[in-house]
């Protein structure tokens, strides 16, 4: 039994020292002022907007959002004309038709956003053999959320120090599990023209797109927080009745 008890405390350690660098990391985030913060906080659809532009246009060719359909786009502030466009430029498989053979088509509304590759191991091998992961969930999976992301596409990104050796095809990230990432920067000044005319600079695109990241994660947090609200507005005057009625029930008793 004490030998048990000595390799559960010795696993203990282990796991703690491969914690440590992580969470002193993730300790030392620089938090970002988000509008969607708070109980009344909300989605900026300007943002949103821009950071499914740069969602499209740079992370897009290696990360899906598997949970998000184009009729979902409306949502961003966009009516539904542009989601049919946006949906138009891109292809799917659709059928069988009538001779039993699948097809290509324009996506319609209905279609979720179609994955960068068409399996695990096309990503791999498109990618160094790292896998891409997922972005539908990504702001809510990871310690820290939207100010983790941000920091990992501003500043995380820097030269290794001296004792560090990167495995080939890998970079350094301060702010990421390891510190070595198979991501390179992502994001450069003016890798987007934003619609709007905003100054398309790093700082800006990490913002814009993080927003975008925290609403595909999280797209009914308005509703919630406003239910919030009703519900403790509700309880508020549902204590006061009841507080009003004890007081006219027990004044009736002699004390």
């Amino acid at each position: 039994m004490m030998r048990g008890l000595m390799g559960a405390a010795a696993a203990a350690i282990v796991l703690v020292g491969l914690a440590g660098p992580a969470t002193a990391a993730e300790d030392k985030l620089p938090a970002q002022n988000w509008s969607f913060d708070g109980v009344f906080g909300s989605y900026d659809r300007a943002a949103l907007q821009r950071g499914f532009q740069v969602y499209q246009e740079v992370c897009a060719g290696c990360h899906g959002v598997k949970y998000i359909a184009f009729r979902n786009l409306t949502e961003l502030g966009l009516d539904e004309g542009q989601v049919k466009a946006i949906a138009a430029e891109y292809e799917v498989e659709g059928g069988p038709d009538d001779d039993g053979e699948m097809f290509t088509r324009p996506a319609i509304l209905s279609d979720y956003l179609p994955e960068p590759f068409a399996n695990d191991n096309a990503a791999r091998a498109s990618n160094n053999g790292a896998l891409p992961p997922d972005l539908s969930l990504m702001a809510k999976a990871r310690t820290g959320g939207p100010d983790y992301l941000y920091a990992l596409l501003t500043d995380g990104y820097a030269d290794p120090p001296d004792d560090v050796m990167l495995g080939e095809g890998m970079s350094y990230n301060r702010y990421f599990r390891g510190n070595q990432i198979a991501m390179p920067p992502p994001l450069d000044d003016d890798a987007v023209e934003y619609t709007d005319g905003t100054s398309a600079t790093v700082e800006q695109m990490s913002l814009d797109v993080v927003h975008f990241l925290m609403w595909a994660a999280e797209p009914k947090l308005e509703a919630r927080k406003r239910m919030g609200i009703k519900v403790i507005l509700f309880l508020l005057v549902l204590t006061a009745l009841l507080y009003a009625s004890k007081r006219r029930i027990w004044s009736r008793v002699d004390h």
